[in-house]
């Protein structure tokens, strides 16, 4: 916190400084054993009618009275991440997106309007990544119109805790009751470590299609044709498949190799063959492939609750590069 001269604080932000990161001091309990402080960082999303909305890298909006402030100052952009390949919000943001391609798209400007038949949200939603080239309301009729058209609830892709991530569009959103319903983050890291991991050996098989077996243990039963389309939809895909005993694999896993980037995703293990490393074989497997073909640097999805591919991750080198979150068109019908 900054202090004057005095050696007292200061609150050095004023409304004119929305859309920077900020850190604050506020009195959060003023009572018999003294006054208490929380401190927040985040993106000054809003400042109006004495109340200010910080949005945190998780995508947390935290509401703060004006009149509790003791202390304030723009701060600089977090620092370089010392783990993992160097890399932009909007490329991360456009591969992951290449990775998981929807059925049909649009453009609407700089945004990329997905759809698939309503196969997952990140296949159906709108990246809006860019200027769509209209007022922001105008554009936002616009993706709900498109998805009305199809059949589906409007979603925007949105994201934060990273510099030119869309904290100001998620405050946007909310205000205009648009509702987040999933919040994950995507991590990097270089991928070389990955491919040093444990020999995976002749067990983990590596073919350019899902199979029935890989199919069989992929956690949204009944893929559908569209679903196939969206998992297969990349040049250079693989699907790694360790055998089980019986119709389902022990374990699965899927990349997709896009340059000099790697993306994993749908990497599952038979609760009965769990703490075996099947896990790690998987991914050492993949990530071999990726690196003859190029490859060198790894980026996957993971929710916040999946506690044990957390630790998977964290011990692979992955670090958190931004949170990414959906967010759902209100229901004009409930009002």
């Amino acid at each position: 916190m900054e202090f004057t001269a005095g050696g007292r604080l200061e609150v050095r932000i004023t409304a004119a400084d929305v859309g920077k990161r900020v850190s604050v001091r506020r009195v959060s309990e003023d009572g018999p054993a003294g006054r208490k402080f929380t401190d927040t960082v985040g993106v000054l999303t809003s400042w109006d009618e004495g109340v200010l909305l910080v949005t945190r890298r998780t995508g947390e909006r935290v509401a703060i009275e004006e009149t509790t402030l003791v202390a304030g100052k723009v701060v600089p952009a977090e620092p370089a991440r010392r783990r993992g390949p160097s890399a932009t919000y909007a490329e991360l943001a456009r591969v992951s997106s290449r990775a998981w391609q929807p059925v049909e798209s649009e453009r609407l400007g700089a945004w990329e309007l997905r759809a698939a038949h309503g196969f997952t949200r990140r296949a159906n939603s709108v990246l809006p990544v860019g200027d769509p080239g209209l007022p922001l309301d105008a554009a936002l009729t616009r993706v709900r119109e498109w998805y009305a058209e199809r059949g589906l609830p409007a979603y925007a892709q949105t994201a934060t805790g990273a510099e030119g991530t869309q904290e100001l569009l998620c405050a946007e959103l909310a205000e205009r009751g648009w509702v987040r319903e999933v919040s994950a983050e995507l991590r990097i890291a270089a991928l070389a470590p990955i491919g040093d991991q444990a020999d995976p050996g002749a067990e983990v098989v590596l073919t350019r299609t899902p199979g029935e077996a890989w199919l069989a243990r992929y956690q949204r039963k009944g893929a559908s044709e569209v679903a196939l389309k969206v998992l297969c939809a990349r040049p250079s895909v693989w699907f790694a498949t360790v055998p089980g005993e019986g119709e389902a694999p022990a374990a699965i896993g899927r990349c997709v190799v896009d340059g000099r980037w790697a993306g994993f995703a749908a990497v599952e293990v038979d609760p009965a063959h769990r703490r075996r490393g099947l896990a790690t074989k998987v991914m050492t497997a993949l990530a071999r492939q990726a690196l003859d073909e190029g490859a060198s640097a790894a980026w996957l999805q993971v929710e916040a609750d999946n506690e044990g591919a957390r630790v998977l991750y964290d011990r692979m080198g992955f670090a958190t590069h931004h949170a990414y979150h959906h967010y759902r068109a209100p229901d004009r019908s409930a009002r």
